[in-house]
């Protein structure tokens, strides 16, 4: 099994594009048929969306963490420090490579791990 498609949901789609922009993301804006428009990145077979809050929505899952490889990790930390992601673990060596822990403006964790090829 492997996961190809995570949807989170969100007040402001834009904002949260924009911080999730900068762990390396490329966004297209669309919609599917009578759907809400909302951001889609595609990437190895992964599609991972921000949609807009539904109606009765009142508030975001917090309790929802994420994680992903990305690339340049030290230096994606360094640059994440100057904006509004909050830091919640700098960078720590673990059994599975280095890993950090930051949090996007609804409150979810996201694991930061190196991408390995």
């Amino acid at each position: 099994m492997r996961l190809n498609l995570l949807v989170i949901r969100t007040q402001n789609p834009e904002a949260l594009k924009s911080q999730y922009e900068l762990l390396g993301m490329n966004f297209e804006y669309h919609k599917h048929e009578k759907g809400p428009y909302h951001y889609a990145c595609e990437t190895n077979g992964f599609v991972f969306e921000i949609y807009p809050f539904t109606k009765s929505m009142k508030e975001a899952d917090a309790s929802l963490r994420l994680g992903f490889d990305i690339k340049n990790l030290f230096q994606t930390i360094e640059i994440l420090k100057n904006t509004n992601w909050q830091i919640l673990s700098e960078v720590q060596e673990t059994p599975w490579g280095p890993k950090a822990i930051v949090q996007d403006l609804d409150g979810r964790k996201v694991e930061l791990k190196n991408h390995i090829l």
